[in-house]
């Protein structure tokens, strides 16, 4: 909406000769003074430009206008300078636009250049100021001569209007200081932060944004990013000669250049066999002394830690860049996608994921969604900021996608944010990251807050600004190799913990002796849990609700002969690990062992991958039996999705019986199983 001055219309003139149309789409003259000469405004009690109102310099006009549109929600450009007594006789008139004015020309299509098709701002607008010299009634000064305050676009808010290019400016002091922080290794939304923090203002208030922080660091790079690519390329090349599981694929710019690279280790990809069912694809860092974009695939392992799974270093952040670390990432891994992979709030990676990984459920992280609520958020709410965020955090843990979408508007009623464009664009792709549409899928925990501190905790252990290009990717290895031999650390500690039972149920002691530390605590919460509900059987299954609730509840579904239980609330399927509702079922039902398919074998306590326990020797007889119980029930529950699945196991099955029957009992050792693992 416009203010009563913004919205008013005035278009006079004092001197009839003034009277020319006027052209916004053309260009400047080349004697119009730098943008960045700026003086102080004219002494006047007027707020408002008036025809006939003067001033001692065209800068001074400017700067006045400029003061004028800031409060009214818009910015201004110098346009059109004339010699009003022809050419080369002086500046005599100039004109002032809003920056919407104009349009933008077509730009010539360049095969060989890529098109950036960025949308432009300008639609038009014919609002102006114009100024014309004046030097008759003795030094000469400015007067207004033409003023149109019409806009045909909609004005800009106090808190918006702020950051619009021409009214964010980093001082010299705040650059010195940006520059000292680049060189500490710190990221650009750090930085952000600390300043903030230093000039007592409240996230978002900075007088420029995270972009002019970069485009300011790219603009200090004097590395010679080509050497540091040959060197990069050529360690990439050394690790695969001393490590023949060393992957990576690169690809080169028109003039033979580095252009994208990708990595991964061999102990990565043995984790992604077991640990590549959900997968985070970090694309939110940089390599802040080359202002490359980083992109890091992480997962979690049974253990609730995060493992390494790859890397990659972009040299555009675009749909074509993203589809080729895809697909790079999809050939280390044999070709075997995640089942749902988390990323960042971006549309050209969004893209990619739909052609290059078709079958895989896309999402969004919602820490890194969370991270930007103060600079989108806290100037537009002030005191309610708080008060907001909680409730958001409430609509997102929803079961119920109905409520969601009912108190979502009633969250903006209540808060007035009908016309907040980051409210609106949240709602949009809420199917990408509100729990009500992705509880059927698994994301083995890394929705929570604690994942998602200790995923950028690992990947902080490998970003340094000192880090030298070429020495990158020695950086990743020591810091997942360090990583690696904490897991295992852990691990042994965990498995020596004694495990306190709470229940003394059967099903309990049975989860405890198959699953890690980490995942069985998780199970514990919910057996506890279990003990406050009530199961009712129904027609077609059961109803399950907290015994002091009257209404409501899950339903469940039961069928004990084939082992199958599902729950409305699609926890199992989220996390991997059953819900109260389900094991209370289980409970009333006699069970004293949970189904062997919902122990799955990404939570048992298994530290190495499929492949290693199978080639190793006969002294881990028992975990081998207990990997093999585990690779059968998964082969039940694939095999039961459909009938040709069904098929093709029971004949395989078949088959392997019967080479299995064939040798002596007493030949049981790595020579016997051997064979059956090359058909596996």
């Amino acid at each position: 909406m416009m203010s009563e001055d913004a919205g008013r219309m005035l278009v006079m003139y004092d001197d009839p000769s003034d009277q020319r149309s006027l052209s916004l789409d053309e260009t400047s003259s080349p004697e119009e003074s730098p943008d960045e000469t700026r003086l102080s405004l004219e002494t006047t009690a007027d707020s408002v430009p008036y025809i006939g109102q003067r001033f001692a310099t065209h800068d001074a006009a400017y700067e006045f206008y400029s003061e004028y549109a800031k409060r009214c929600g818009f910015s201004i450009r110098r346009h059109r300078t004339e010699g009003k007594d022809g050419v080369g006789k002086g500046l005599t008139r100039r004109y002032f636009v809003c920056h919407r004015a104009g349009n933008t020309p077509v730009k010539t299509l360049n095969d060989s250049k890529p098109q950036r098709n960025r949308k432009s701002s300008r639609c038009g607008c014919q609002a102006y100021l114009r100024i014309s010299k004046v030097t008759d009634l003795g030094p000469a000064e400015w007067r207004v001569t033409g003023f149109v305050n019409h806009h045909n676009h909609e004005l800009l808010e106090p808190n918006q209007v702020r950051f619009l290019p021409a009214y964010r400016t980093i001082s010299d002091a705040d650059k010195n200081r940006i520059l000292m922080f680049a060189k500490t290794g710190i990221s650009v939304q750090q930085m952000m932060r600390l300043m903030e923090l230093e000039k007592c203002v409240e996230p978002g208030y900075l007088p420029f944004t995270e972009k002019d922080v970069r485009n300011l660091l790219q603009s200090f790079r004097k590395s010679d990013q080509e050497d540091e690519s040959i060197d990069l390329l050529r360690m990439c090349r050394n690790n695969k000669d001393k490590d023949p599981n060393f992957k990576f694929e690169y690809t080169l710019d028109s003039n033979n250049r580095l252009d994208n690279i990708a990595w991964s280790y061999a102990s990565s990809v043995q984790s992604y066999e077991i640990y590549g069912d959900a997968v985070v694809f970090d694309t939110t860092h940089r390599l802040t002394a080359f202002d490359l974009p980083l992109g890091i695939w992480v997962g979690v392992n049974n253990y609730g830690m995060p493992c390494f799974f790859g890397c990659v270093l972009l040299r555009e952040e675009n749909s074509r860049s993203f589809s080729w670390a895809l697909k790079a990432f999809l050939g280390f891994m044999n070709g075997k996608a995640p089942q749902t992979i988390l990323t960042d709030q971006n549309m050209c990676l969004k893209e990619a994921i739909a052609i290059d990984m078709p079958s895989t459920k896309h999402a969004l992280c919602i820490w890194m969604i969370v991270a930007k609520f103060p600079s989108w958020f806290n100037a537009v709410l002030g005191d309610r900021y708080n008060e907001w965020k909680a409730e958001f955090y409430r609509l997102y843990n929803l079961e119920s996608i109905e409520d969601f979408e009912l108190g979502w508007r009633d969250m903006v009623d209540f808060f007035g944010l009908h016309t907040n464009r980051h409210i609106a664009n949240l709602f949009a792709l809420r199917t990408l990251w509100a729990l009500p549409y992705l509880r059927s899928h698994f994301f083995a925990g890394m929705t929570t807050t604690g994942h998602s501190k200790a995923i950028n905790s690992f990947i902080q252990r490998f970003l340094s600004a000192q880090t030298r290009l070429a020495q990158f990717v020695e950086q990743v290895a020591v810091a997942v190799d360090f990583k690696d031999q904490a897991a295992e650390q852990q691990t042994m500690q965990q498995n020596l913990q004694n495990i306190c039972l709470k229940t003394g149920a059967p099903m309990e002691s049975h989860a405890a002796s198959v699953l890690t530390p980490f995942a069985f605590s998780k199970l514990q919460e919910q057996l506890v849990l279990a003990a406050h509900y009530a199961s009712f059987q129904m027609d077609d299954g059961f109803l399950v609700r907290h015994h002091t609730k009257l209404e409501g509840g899950r339903k469940v579904y039961w069928v004990p002969r084939e082992g199958i239980i599902s729950c409305s609330c699609h926890q199992f399927e989220f996390s991997g690990i059953l819900c109260r509702h389900a094991l209370r079922v289980l409970s009333t039902g006699n069970c004293f062992q949970i189904p062997d398919r919902y122990l799955p074998l990404r939570w048992r306590r298994i530290s190495t991958s499929p492949a290693k326990l199978l080639q190793s020797t006969s002294s881990d007889h028992t975990e081998r039996i207990q990997l093999l119980q585990s690779m059968v029930s998964t082969l039940v529950t694939e095999s039961a999705k459909s009938k040709e699945r069904l098929d093709i196991a029971t004949e395989q099955v078949s088959i392997l019986l019967s080479r299995i029957r064939e040798p002596p009992v007493a030949s049981q050792g790595a020579r016997d199983i051997s064979p059956i693992h090359r058909n596996l």
